[in-house]
């Protein structure tokens, strides 16, 4: 993304300022700005809507269509708009820790290691994985990296792997290997259409809030803020379609229904 148009429309769709210079401080802010405004959901898929890997399908929906999406979308837009300003970007294949701390299949995730202009890093930047850290995380680091979304710990995997971890639970495990996003079509396809895909089991929408965060599941918003949590129901179909749009700026015309919910 080097047209100045796109990259001010992308940084609009976020609420962000072109920064002066792209250091820490700034990957941060875009970071949290990022997960505060474009939502992570799977609601495509349940409202019957091919999902596209191209970049250019990816700005179309995240910024002009002001969605969201789900790991592949989400951190594969973020990386045009972070080359777009002078980063450089590798987008990395991640496996993640299911039940019992089984890791799931290569390209089960798709995060990202950033090289920023200012020498520092290299970042581990991911606002694809939902209730994550808001800002990146030094992905060389072996201490304790403390977040508001928890206590991170990154460490050495077997075959120059790197496992991370929150607040003493693991969450997945990235390779070095810079991978192509087409790599990842497949595992895609297999998220939207596998009965075996906990993105075709219900329907998912959320993001980071200033004290917590705002999600809605089928037809319950919960809201969670200094360690709370509240759930209402919505009842009518109105209900849902006006939690879209007001919480995250989303405009359906019908309710996206789990198949598993009919």
């Amino acid at each position: 993304m080097t047209d100045t148009a796109a990259l001010a429309a992308y940084l609009h769709r976020i609420g962000a300022s072109r920064p002066a210079a792209l250091d820490s401080a700034a990957l941060g802010a875009l970071h949290l700005a990022h997960q505060r405004t474009v939502p992570f959901e799977n609601l495509s898929i349940h409202l019957g809507e091919p999902i596209s890997l191209d970049e250019a399908d990816l700005i179309a929906k995240i910024v002009t269509r002001r969605r969201g999406g789900f790991c592949y979308e989400l951190n594969g837009a973020f990386a045009v708009l972070l080359e777009g300003l002078g980063a450089q970007v590798s987008r990395v294949a991640a496996r993640v820790y299911g039940g019992e701390g089984r890791l799931g299949p290569l390209f089960d995730h798709l995060a990202l290691v950033v090289h920023l202009p200012d020498g520092t890093g290299p970042w581990l930047a991911d606002v694809g994985f939902g209730a994550h850290s808001s800002y990146p995380l030094l992905l060389e680091g072996r201490d304790a990296q403390d977040d508001p979304g928890g206590r991170f710990v990154l460490t050495d995997g077997p075959d120059g792997d790197v496992d991370v971890a929150k607040d003493g639970h693991p969450q997945y495990r990235i390779e070095r290997r810079e991978r192509a996003l087409a790599d990842f079509a497949p595992t895609c396809w297999w998220q939207q259409t596998s009965p075996d895909s906990h993105f075709t089991w219900s329907t998912v929408c959320s993001r980071l809030t200033a004290d917590g965060r705002i999600s809605l599941s089928g037809r319950t918003l919960i809201r969670t803020s200094g360690g709370a949590r509240a759930e209402q129901d919505l009842g009518s179909d109105d209900a849902v379609l006006a939690a879209y749009r007001e919480h995250f700026g989303v405009v359906l015309d019908r309710v996206p229904v789990a198949a598993g919910a009919v």
